[in-house]
């Protein structure tokens, strides 16, 4: 039966804070049983357990198949950015190295070696990069997948995880067909040659049917099959990794922020529950009581979410090469009875960040397209 708290977090709202504190109030009479404390306990769990929820995601992959530049895209860095994997044109990668996200630090990103290299043949990969420490494994190859990487799907499939199959450099490989043959040069028709061929390998091999693989450009996150990634990842991994997840992506799009914004603003009511019943204090000029810190709190990580603090977006402007001043004179969202008004203040300052996060992705896209 879904609990209380999850149903709270489930509902549909007006924008009327009265309705929301006169129905809250209605629900908690129907569970006196439990009493509030049940509740509001319920729901702090449920938050502690999604701050110190982590998700470790391998990528690995033979060595100079674009591991590296996979973990920082998807992470929002460039090369040179402050904590980006480095890349080169032959293995930079000498053992498992952790990259935390810059704004979740729970979500890491483990760069591993490339396999079948001598200090990491493919009998021993598996032990010597701990296999045991990651949720899920994504293999990236650049042109074909070879017998390596099928090897160690079937490894990974044998011990009970899941792998994702990541064909990269895609824009390359478009850019170089159009250039040899461009009276006859067809994106559709090259972008379905690649996925032929790696599925026809793939089910010589791997011995699957109709292997499912996802053909991604690392400089261009929002095209080819990169959303199809996403959701499907979405899907598989349980509730709060999958928030996790999502929450570290990089505003790649309108969807990706939508998706973003309908994730956060389920846990609103929890951090309403726990910030007007424990540690609230109260707040005469608004009529209500609060804990500051955690509305504080909450508020700073939707700016976070969004890459709208300080940091994020002095490291967008750098890599566009935009004014700093000119992203933030887009942000129209204020700087970084009770659960009802509450959950309205993090509910509307939530639907701004998401505004705003699209605002500045446009900015930046007028520069790209320029």
């Amino acid at each position: 039966m879904e609990s209380l708290v999850d149903q709270i977090s489930n509902f549909s709202w007006s924008t009327n804070p009265q309705k929301y504190y006169d129905v809250i109030k209605e629900i908690i009479e129907l569970f006196k049983d439990g009493g509030e404390d049940e509740i509001v306990s319920e729901a702090a769990e449920d938050l502690k357990a999604w701050e110190t929820t982590k998700l470790n995601i391998a990528v690995t992959g033979e060595a100079g198949a674009g591991k590296s530049s996979f973990t920082n895209n998807i992470r929002g860095l460039k090369p040179k950015d402050e904590g980006a994997a480095p890349i080169g044109l032959t293995e930079t990668t000498q053992k498992p190295v952790a990259y935390s996200h810059p704004n979740f630090p729970n979500v890491i990103f483990w760069d591993l070696p490339g396999i079948g290299t001598p200090r990491f043949p493919l009998k021993t990969y598996l032990e010597q990069v701990n296999f045991s420490r990651y949720d899920f494994f994504i293999i990236v190859c650049s042109k074909r997948f070879r017998s390596n990487d099928v090897h160690l799907a079937q490894k990974i499939q044998a011990m009970g995880k899941k792998f994702y199959l990541i064909r990269s450099k895609v824009d390359e490989d478009l850019r170089n067909r159009e250039r040899t043959d461009p009276e006859t040069y067809s994106k559709e028709e090259v972008l379905k040659e690649i996925r032929d061929d790696c599925k026809q390998y793939l089910e010589e091999h791997l011995g699957a049917s109709n292997p499912q693989i996802f053909l991604t450009s690392c400089w261009d996150l929002d095209k080819y099959d990169f959303p199809d990634l996403l959701e499907t990842l979405e899907k598989d991994l349980p509730s709060l990794k999958r928030l996790a997840f999502l929450l570290s992506l990089p505003n790649i799009s309108p969807e990706v922020i939508k998706r973003k914004k309908d994730a956060q603003k389920k846990l609103l009511w929890k951090i309403a529950l726990v910030s007007v019943f424990v540690n609230a204090v109260p707040f005469e000029a608004l009529k209500i009581c609060v804990d500051p810190v955690l509305l504080l709190k909450s508020l700073t990580g939707i700016y976070k979410q969004f890459g709208l603090d300080d940091s994020s977006l002095t490291q967008l402007a750098r890599q566009v090469q935009k004014p700093v001043e000119e992203l933030r004179a887009v942000i129209q969202s204020p700087p970084e009875k009770d659960i009802g008004i509450t959950y309205w203040i993090l509910s509307k300052f939530l639907d701004k960040a998401a505004e705003d996060a699209k605002r500045v992705s446009m900015k930046v896209r007028e520069q790209v397209e320029a």
